[in-house]
């Protein structure tokens, strides 16, 4: 068997070929232009992203199945008769709704988005970008009306214009906000809550589909990662630091419990007629475009400048740095607050700017490893992947920072990885080749301690608006 994964990302599209021999091989890669209109907004150019997809299938010529991990919250809004798109695609990071958001919420109606969708009143999620686009486009009120819009995220898009079915996955469903945790399936009150037509919405189906012709998979590119690590147990988890870092531990077939952690029940994929697995999400919206906006900045030139340091870690010599570039995520769930770094003096370089950012991503990610370790009862080894795993002093603060080993995954690309054994399995598949074993071991060395942890964590409140440090 041959399968074709293609990763359809934030900042790019890649596409690789897999067989039952274990070769993964990278045939596709192309950047996506970020379209950023007004301050907070971020916007993709969905034909362009189709586009993409459409490349990477024809490189990949004869194939036996295909894979597709979308970027999970992202919405597009288009013409079902001709399949247009009638306006660009509103990413994941637009937080242009955080005031409907903020307004819902001050009417109460976080605890039925909570006790339905186990989601917070954010922007972050799918349901208020949907009802943006048919408040603001005009185009939408009249395909409504004529019975042709069609409302969801990007997958449903891609779906439809390869095989003509309107159709999204249940672990894409659930980012929705829309979509209740208990049926699976999309929830009269919660699209009552948002105000979008459950008519306009695709069908929820399995991760293995089938979605029409060969197309046998379709995933969140999270909750592919976490499968492309090979993780299939309750307590198994992974961190991946791609555009954001997003931590995902699986749970097993029975819904998470909704607690303060912070961490958001989510359905992490569903094969065939097998019950959904669960798993818990936390997220930390920067993670590389707070790498990628300081070497826009100016603050280095090549990342080889960047994966080791000289001086003792910045935070242990009272510099913080706070990446809530976007605002912060789990466990906080603030859009208001802002990146900032604290500490500075005539004598800061470029070099501690950045050895302090780095620093930052690992302490905000330990922040929701932490709240999983206590909601799960283990501290097993963390597998991480992603860019920022490649950065050796990264991968070592990071453990020393959650004071446990760290694992670097064996293939720099997970999430493809993990949506081509998917696709093997939709398509029939009854065992998967070996994944390769971990590329990299980070052991604790300097744990730090108790009152640099606070350190940060009083950064994070300053981030917030608080006005002491």
């Amino acid at each position: 068997m041959k399968v074709l994964a293609i990763d359809q990302g934030t900042t790019g599209t890649k596409a690789f070929t897999y067989d039952d021999e274990g070769r993964f091989k990278s045939i596709f890669s192309a950047s996506v232009k970020q379209h950023l209109p007004r301050q907070g907004w971020v916007e993709h150019d969905a034909s362009e992203l189709f586009g993409h997809i459409e490349a990477a299938i024809n490189k990949a010529g004869q194939v036996d199945a295909i894979g597709i991990a979308n970027q999970g919250e992202t919405v597009v809004a288009f013409d079902a008769k001709t399949g247009t798109a009638i306006h660009h695609a509103i990413v994941w990071q637009d937080d242009r709704t955080k005031d409907i958001c903020a307004k819902l919420k001050s009417e109460g109606a976080e605890k039925l988005t909570f006790a339905k969708a186990g989601l917070p009143l954010d922007p972050y999620f799918s349901a208020s970008k949907l009802r943006w686009l048919l408040d603001n486009v005009k185009l939408a009120k009249d395909l409504h009306a004529q019975g042709r819009l069609r409302l969801g995220t990007s997958d449903s898009y891609f779906l439809y214009r390869l095989t003509g079915v309107f159709a999204t996955d249940v672990s894409t469903a659930s980012r929705t906000s829309l979509m209740s945790l208990g049926s699976l399936q999309w929830d009269d009150e919660l699209c009552e809550l948002f105000g979008v037509p459950r008519e306009c919405l695709p069908e929820i189906r399995a991760t293995t589909g089938p979605f029409g012709s060969n197309i046998t998979a379709s995933i969140v590119d999270q909750q592919a990662a976490l499968f492309g690590h090979g993780w299939v147990k309750s307590g198994d988890g992974k961190i991946t630091f791609g555009t954001g870092a997003f931590a995902l531990c699986l749970m097993g077939r029975e819904r998470p419990l909704q607690d303060d952690s912070g961490l958001l029940p989510t359905v992490a994929w569903k094969i065939h007629e097998a019950n959904a697995e669960f798993a818990v999400d936390g997220g930390v919206y920067n993670a590389g475009s707070a790498v990628n906006w300081a070497k826009g900045l100016g603050l280095f030139k090549d990342y080889s400048e960047i994966n080791n340091f000289e001086k003792p870690s910045a935070i242990s010599r009272g510099l913080v740095f706070v990446p809530a570039l976007s605002g912060l995520g789990c466990p906080h769930w603030d859009r208001n607050a802002s990146g900032l770094w604290l500490g500075m003096g005539l004598d800061t370089t470029r070099e501690d700017m950045m050895q302090a950012l780095l620093e930052g991503i690992a302490l905000r990610s330990c922040e929701v490893l932490s709240a999983m370790t206590r909601q799960t009862g283990r501290d097993n080894v963390i597998s991480i992947d992603g860019g920022l795993s490649n950065n050796p002093y990264f991968g070592q603060f990071l453990a020393n920072a959650l004071d446990r080993r760290v694992a670097v995954a064996g293939s720099a690309d997970l999430t493809g990885l993990g949506v081509a054994r998917m696709a093997m399995l939709g398509a029939g598949a009854k065992t998967l080749p070996p994944l390769p074993p971990p590329a990299q071991q980070f052991v604790p060395t300097n744990p730090l301690s108790a009152s640099l942890h606070s350190r940060f964590g009083m950064a994070v409140l300053r981030s917030k608006g608080w006005k002491t440090f």
